[in-house]
Parts: structure tokens; sequence; C-alpha cells
């Protein structure tokens, strides 16, 4: 249940005065403006998430060593205007296992501290000054604006970041944001099998920019290591020690169905190494009919590192009636960092499947297709991804199928199955994920 804005309607009376017979009517009187207060709005959301893997033939699926799972809720509060224009925003989350680790799972997607527990995702302040709106304190950060730091919301919860925000509106179709992020929690995946990956993971460990040296594609482990660390979400570490990132995006809109989009990052001090990461990226989409074309491409630039990595991306979608349809093509050279989001484990390229993001992160090139139509009142779609890796030679294939739809007044189910292949491990990878969400 949501509680929104309350407003008070002006009431107009008409007054009608009798003289000699004749029926004149009497001009209404203008009534004061009445203004619209505004009041706290609630919401959440409340999540079952479970997952298992067959670990490349090294388990079966749905045994309970092999599957992890998490019930969450969220609570949410904001207030537009609480004070002299100051608003509030708060959200609270909170995942426990319900017992299931007992006899369905063996661990869980997320963890506060431990298995259950729960953390402040979202505490901020807010205040416009005319086309201005600043923003401060723990908060989301949307891809569409900050590609290298944004919140991604595959896992039960999303990542979120401590930082200061600039939204300026003030030019025509256009969207100017500055932000410095200092601190962030990291989304990651959990380790199916104890002990730890044999090689190093492909994904982003907490706080990538601390670790990006060295991290590229690497293979997966024989025991089912697909990500990071759990994702301990009540841990803020700062993002590059006490420097920061500052970033800067301009959005612009001023050409009918064309939407450009430059971000730059800046971080001081890279790593503690004495040179600053400069990181800028392009992103145009192109809307003509029922067709979307897009290109994507930007660099990774830092002086203490042995090597940049360049990047780049296009994608054609489409509508032809009732089914949808998208091919998508990405590069990555076998620079240091490669493509990386700060506070998660997927990049912003096109070729950003389910769980693939490990292999084109860096040194590889990509093809991906995909499709979706309308199935039973939901969403069936399904995609392949294949990933020739050009200095490594590890090449991975994926093979993404899931259904998604409301089954309820805010309730939604997703069902997702993925196959991972690649030219190490003799077995593939299956992977099938469930998840339950209602949001009230």
């Amino acid at each position: 249940m949501k509680f929104g804005t309350l407003s008070v309607a002006t009431i107009l009376a008409l007054g009608m005065a009798y003289a000699g017979g004749d029926i004149a009517p009497v001009e209404p009187s203008a009534s004061p403006a009445v203004e619209e207060k505004a009041f706290w709005e609630f919401g959440g959301q409340a999540v079952l998430y479970y997952q298992t893997i067959d670990a490349y033939g090294g388990s079966d699926l749905f045994k309970q060593g092999s599957s992890v799972a998490d019930a969450g809720l969220q609570l949410k509060a904001t207030h537009k205007d609480l004070v002299g224009g100051v608003g509030v925003g708060i959200t609270i989350d909170g995942v426990a296992t319900l017992g299931l680790e007992h006899s369905i799972v063996s661990n869980v997607m997320q963890t506060a501290n431990g298995i259950k527990g729960g953390w402040i995702a979202e505490a901020y302040l807010t205040y416009s000054i005319g086309d201005t709106m600043l923003k401060g304190g723990r908060m989301t950060l949307p891809a569409a604006l900050s590609p290298f730091a944004h919140s991604e919301s595959w896992n039960v919860f999303e990542n979120t970041y401590d930082a200061a925000l600039v939204v300026n509106t003030s030019l025509p179709d256009t969207v100017l944001v500055g932000a410095w992020v200092y601190a962030n929690n990291t989304n990651g995946y959990a380790q199916f099998h104890d002990g730890p990956p044999t090689t190093p993971s492909s994904s982003a460990p907490h706080n990538f920019l601390k670790t990006a040296i060295g991290i590229h594609n690497s293979p997966r482990n024989e025991m089912g290591f697909i990500g990071g660390e759990y994702a301990n979400m009540a841990d803020f570490e700062n993002t590059n020690d006490d420097n920061g990132v500052f970033m800067v995006t301009v959005q612009n809109k001023s050409i009918e169905n064309l939407t450009l989009t430059a971000s730059y990052y800046y971080a001081d001090d890279f790593l503690g190494l004495g040179d600053a990461l400069n990181i800028w990226w392009v992103d145009g989409k192109y809307t003509v009919s029922n067709f979307e074309i897009a290109l994507q491409g930007g660099q990774v630039i830092d002086g203490a590192l042995p090597k940049d990595t360049t990047a780049f991306g296009a994608k054609i979608s489409g509508h032809f009636g009732n089914v949808g349809a998208y091919i998508a093509y990405s590069n990555v050279d076998d620079g240091t960092t490669g493509i990386f989001n700060v506070g998660g484990q997927q990049t912003p390229l096109y070729t950003q499947m389910i769980i693939n993001e490990g292999a084109i992160r860096s040194d590889n090139d990509t093809f991906v297709i995909g499709a979706h139509t309308n199935l039973f009142g939901g969403t069936l779609g399904a995609g392949y991804g294949t990933t020739s890796g050009d200095v490594s030679g590890y090449d991975y294939d994926e093979i993404d199928v899931y259904y998604t739809a409301d089954i309820f007044d805010g309730g939604n189910i997703l069902v997702g199955y993925v196959n991972m292949d690649d030219n190490v491990r003799a077995d593939s990878n299956n992977v099938v994920r469930i998840v339950g969400r209602y949001r009230f």
C-alpha cells in the first residue's frame, strides 16, 4: 500500500439573486488557492529468491548442496518536503533464510553480516533550486546515467552508493548530472561450494576499484564458483580510499528519436599508485519506426596500470507484432581493468546476459542474439551469446531462457534457466533461478 500526496480540490459555489422577477447569476468569487501538502509515502517489497547450479557436472540441480535461497523484506519511506523544501528518503533491507538451509539449500545469495540481518540501503536528503536538484547520502544510481557505478537489480536487493549528486535540467532537452561517489556495498554472487576458487574470479570482488588489476576473463573454477564473495550488503567500503570517484554525465534528446549520453569518471590517485584513473563512455540510441539502433564505446585510462582498456559495442533491436528481437556485438581489448561496475558484477555492454559478465569484461569479441514474446499474460524470452578470447583463447557460450509474469496486483514471478559452456571444462554448467516479488 502506498500513501501519496493529499490534495484538497477548490470548490466554487454559484449563487442566484432575484430582482423584479429576473434571475441574474452572481459571479463566483475566487477562492484562495489551497497549497498541496506533501506527506510521507510508504512502500517496499517482499522477496523469495531461489537458485540452483550443477557446477559443471560436479553436482545435481535442486540438491541441497547445490542450492541457495533468501527471503527478503524491504521497507521504504520518502517525504518530498519534510521541512523547508528538504526531502528525505529511507530504505531498509533485510534478508533471512526461513530455515531453508536445514533441508532445502546450503547457502544464500546475499548476507548482512551473517546469513540473516539487515542494512540501511538508502538514507538521503534532497533539495531543489529551480531546475537543479541536490541529493546527498546513500542512494541508488541508474545505469543509464552512471554506467560504471550503478545499482543492479538482478539479486535479492540492489547495491547502493554513498554519494553527493547534482542534477540540472535548465538546458533544453538536456540532463546534466554531477556526482561524487565516496563508498559502496557490492552486489555479488554466492559461492555454491566450500573452498576458495582455484582461479581468479572473473566477477568483481567487493570494491572492484581496489582489486581491478589482474582481473580478466578467467575461467570459473571446477567447483562451480560463479562470482565474487558473498554479497555482504551491510559492508560499505570507500570506493577509492578517501578520494572517492567524480562523475559527470550529459544526456541530450534535442534530435527527435535520438538519445545521446556521455559520461566521464575521475578517480584521483587510483589504488594509491600516484596516477589518476580516467574513464570516458558514450552511448547513442536512435529509434526509427519499430527499430532501435545503438552504439557505445569508451576507454579506461590510467598511466600507472600496465594497459588501458578500450571497448565498443553495437545493437539493433526491433518489434515485429508480438515478438521483440535484438542482435548485439561488443569488443573489449585485453586492458588491465576491463569494463566493470564499481558496486556490482555486470558491465554496461549491450552483450550483457544473465551470467556472462565474467567472460565479456575483458579481452573478447562477443555476439548475442535474443527474442521475447507475450505468452499467457507474461513474457517468454531467450538469448544466445558466444564469446571468443582474443589473447587468452578462452571461449564461452551462454543460453538464457526466462519467463516472467505479474501473477496478481503487485506480485511478480521470474523463472530463468542458464546454460554456461566453455573450452576449459568437459561439462557445461546449468543454473535455474526462481524469484517471487510482491511490491506494496
